[in-house]
């Protein structure tokens, strides 16, 4: 039987952890053999960071009554033996709810007031620190089934404003009609009591960093452009959800091709869910009609969404929830939870390893080759002593005082070359901020002013096309821009290090430059995913001064993350380059005090010469011997192991890096 996704993402917990403790080990000990230069004792941290607290998402979308909540339920809370997301008829979910762990907060369920779509923020914003007080918040017991499932039902509360107050919230469409809600006697609209919430709690999959991203119905969805802009684009996996017996919806179809399906994206994150099976559960059909019929809808959906029929799972979440909770595997079984949990885990999980994994892979050979070259200069210096000191054999006084007065000059020299070296620091601290500068937020205010300001045109904006499409030409520039700088940095780069290579033989090699043509696609995206918000559908809509305002806000943020990412990849970058030259630089210092110690005792004792070449074997035997350990250790970080270790290889792993 295949393991549900609770089972897959703790043995991916358990992955993510057995390699965080290999990093922090490995850290150790290159930094007890004095092999851990800043740049890669930052990345090696940066990696242990990622792996401990990498965050995974998965969104589950629908319109309103497709079971989206029972799903969540029923995939990740059946083990509290009820409900915890309200579902029941009709709709639920009425907010935005992130599910997710925090240690920085106490458990608790916080609530952001509907009335701030009023205010000129984005979701971003409120979420800082500083806006704290205007979260509702509400304390939670983790421990407590019945409470907590009371405290989530907040998120299903809903108030009666007036139409005009609808129609300021984003929940009143005078152009669309059809699709306003229902007027009570007093002409009062049905409008979401909350805008966004946040639960935070210590469960389990919580905790090793799973987020599980809650969405409302097609017009909540539309009136939250961050939603669709920043936060499902972003999700590891988006889960679209359907129901059986309704099939692809007008409204249902209106979501999937708005909000999650964009131009160029083949949609691989993206699992179709087709819910509700149990309603074609019909006692007067044979079992093999029921199955005819639920293939029937799973292939009618995946031709009008146009994705391939193995991405359409069929499932009876409601049922699964049950089974689970009486544990009945007959049920379980029909209810086909189990193929939805290993699809959604091996796919989800199985991508976030990889990546994990490749980040971990170029991590390390940074890490390996900058040690490697260490050990080679100290080999180096270590050889070149070893002929100098039995150039001393049978030399008199004189000899040895005319060596010791030639190192002292070519340590002068050396120390004269470092002009040379910060002249390279001065330019190249100069065309790093000249990056910072065209990525920074003053550069990006100017480049989305200009969109900012075609938008708050009055009047229909036909002509917003090519003012939105010259704004992501301009930001695409900037990284290019960035890019060609970064390439003038790296010539200058190898320029310098190959004549200090030449003379004073050290073994510098220039990092690899920084590609920044992933930072390029991933604005294409955002583009794309954006693009829909300026079709004919949407120009009554864009006239809004106020919708206007929040598309800006949404893609402001989405794109100040792209250029902070994009800088702090430059930034590793330069600062590995800095590294190793300040760690080649120590090294060629230390040589010169240990040359002039040698000369020194040979000159106090005579047989102080001898004494010295056996040291230096003796170095030259450490320094194999360390070489060797840095591939063993590195190599157990870069293997390819099974996703999870058992106590006993985690225990032997633990053993081999720990020994130094």
């Amino acid at each position: 039987m295949s393991a549900s996704f609770n089972q897959q993402f703790d043995q991916h917990g358990a992955w993510r952890r057995n390699f965080a403790h290999r990093l922090k080990w490995l850290a150790s000990w290159l930094r007890e053999s004095d092999l851990l230069d800043a740049a890669v004792g930052e990345r090696l941290r940066e990696l242990e960071a990622q792996m401990r607290t990498s965050k995974v998402m998965v969104a589950f979308v629908a319109e309103f009554s497709r079971g989206k909540s029972e799903l969540i339920n029923a995939i990740f809370f059946a083990g509290y033996g009820r409900r915890i997301m309200p579902a029941s008829a009709g709709r639920t979910t009425m907010c935005p709810t992130e599910l997710g762990y925090d240690a920085a907060f106490l458990p608790c369920l916080r609530l952001l007031p509907i009335a701030t779509r009023l205010e000129a923020h984005s979701l971003t914003w409120w979420r800082g620190r500083e806006q704290e007080a205007r979260w509702t918040e509400v304390p939670i017991d983790v421990d407590d089934a019945e409470s907590l499932a009371t405290a989530m039902h907040k998120v299903a509360e809903v108030d009666w404003v007036s139409v005009d107050e609808a129609r300021a919230l984003g929940f009143w469409s005078d152009e669309h009609p059809q699709d306003n809600p229902v007027c009570d006697a007093q002409g009062r609209v049905e409008v979401p009591r909350w805008r966004h919430a946040l639960l935070n709690m210590p469960h389990p999959l919580l905790e090793q960093g799973l987020v599980i991203l809650d969405t409302p119905g097609l017009n909540a969805i539309g009136a939250e452009p961050e939603l669709t802009v920043s936060l499902i684009p972003q999700a590891h996996a988006v889960v679209f959800i359907l129901g059986a017996d309704t099939g692809v919806t007008r409204s249902d179809l209106a979501i999937w091709r708005e909000h999650l399906v964009t131009e160029g994206d083949p949609g691989e994150t993206r699992i179709v869910v087709l819910n509700k099976i149990d309603t074609l559960w019909d006692t007067l059909s044979a079992p093999g009609q029921i199955d005819a019929q639920i293939e029937r809808q799973c292939r009618t959906s995946a031709d009008t969404l146009g994705v391939p029929r193995e991405r359409v799972m069929p499932v009876s979440a409601q049922k699964g929830l049950q089974a689970k909770i009486e544990r009945d595997a007959a049920l379980q079984q029909a209810s086909r939870l189990p193929a939805l949990e290993a699809a959604l885990g091996e796919g989800l999980l199985g991508r976030r390893e990889t990546m994990l994994r490749l980040a971990v892979d170029a991590g390390i050979a940074a890490l390996r080759a900058e040690a490697a070259r260490l050990l080679q200069v100290r080999q180096r210096d270590l050889s070149e002593q070893a002929l100098e000191l039995q150039g001393l054999r049978g030399k008199n006084s004189t000899v040895i005082r005319h060596m010791r007065a030639r190192i002292e000059q070519e340590q002068a020299d050396f120390e004269a070359s470092n002009t040379r070296i910060l002249a390279l620091r001065s330019v190249q601290a100069k065309l790093l901020r000249e990056v910072y500068a065209v990525l920074g937020s003053t550069a990006l205010k100017a480049d989305l002013g200009r969109l900012a300001a075609a938008l708050r045109r009055p009047g229909i904006k036909l002509s917003l096309g090519k003012v939105y499409g010259a704004t992501f030409d301009a930001l695409r520039g900037n990284l290019r821009e960035v890019q060609a700088t970064t390439a003038e940095i790296q010539a200058m780069l190898h320029a310098t290090f190959r004549q200090l290579n030449a003379e004073h033989g050290f073994a510098l090699q220039a990092p690899a430059e920084p590609d920044l043509s992933d930072f390029v696609a991933e604005l294409g995206r955002i583009e794309q995913s954006h693009l829909h918000y300026l079709g004919v559908g949407n120009v009554l809509k864009l006239a809004q001064h106020d919708f206007c305002d929040k598309l800006v806000r949404a893609l402001g943020s989405r794109v100040r993350a792209v250029n902070e990412a994009a800088m702090a990849e430059v930034e590793r970058w330069s600062k590995s380059a800095g590294a190793q030259l300040d760690a080649q630089l120590k090294e060629r210092r230390r040589n010169f005090v240990r040359r002039i110690e040698s000369v020194e005792r040979i000159q106090q004792a005579a047989g102080g010469l001898e004494e010295r070449l056996a040291e230096i074997h003796a170095h030259e035997g450490q320094l194999k011997a360390l070489n060797e350990r840095l591939q063993e250790l590195t190599g157990l970080l870069t293997s390819q192991e099974p996703p999870t270790a058992s106590a006993a290889g985690e225990a032997a792993a633990r053993d081999a890096l720990r020994v130094a």
